[in-house]
């Protein structure tokens, strides 16, 4: 039961915020006024997940949650779980580094890759879907394929395949 919940609270917030997110990308106003700080980051890092304007974190994460926990209906306690987890899911997302041994990276195809694409100028109409599955981007168009380059320096660049 507490499995089946996960995924209802999962797929339920993916939903909500991928259509919150892209409006408030494809809504001039609502970018350059709220959304926008979140983009100051062009290289995003794991703190700056949670860097955003406070009307974004009440549309997308407050409202997002308080519909993931009603809709699946489960517990206080297992919403403590969920809700721990989708941070730490969003965290790395935000982390910018491809660790090998990262599970969500394995487990999940919106990773840190996938959101570092979301987060370069080319990458902005693009991969809205967050925090857990890239469905809707797949769906709608949105969805923007990446290729992790090997850097001389050391580790590796999200570069999209598309122009």
């Amino acid at each position: 039961v507490q499995s089946f919940q996960f995924l209802v609270a999962m797929l339920v917030m993916d939903t909500w915020q991928y259509f919150v997110h892209r409006y408030m990308h494809q809504n001039k106003f609502l970018y350059q006024h709220i959304h926008s700080q979140h983009h100051r980051l062009i290289v995003p890092y794991a703190i700056g997940a949670l860097y955003n304007h406070p009307l974004e974190g009440l549309l997308l994460d407050t409202l997002g949650g308080a519909m993931s926990f009603l809709v699946s209906g489960m517990t206080p306690r297992t919403a403590v779980f969920f809700f721990c987890f989708a941070v730490l899911k969003t965290v790395d997302d935000h982390c910018g580094l491809w660790l090998p041994y990262n599970i969500f990276q394995h487990l999940f195809q919106n990773n840190t890759a996938y959101h570092d694409i979301h987060h370069q100028l080319q990458g902005t109409k693009y991969n809205y879907s967050q925090p857990f599955f890239s469905i809707w981007d797949r769906i709608l168009g949105t969805h923007m394929a990446y290729d992790l380059l090997s850097r001389k320096e050391g580790g590796f660049e999200a570069r999209p395949l598309r122009d």
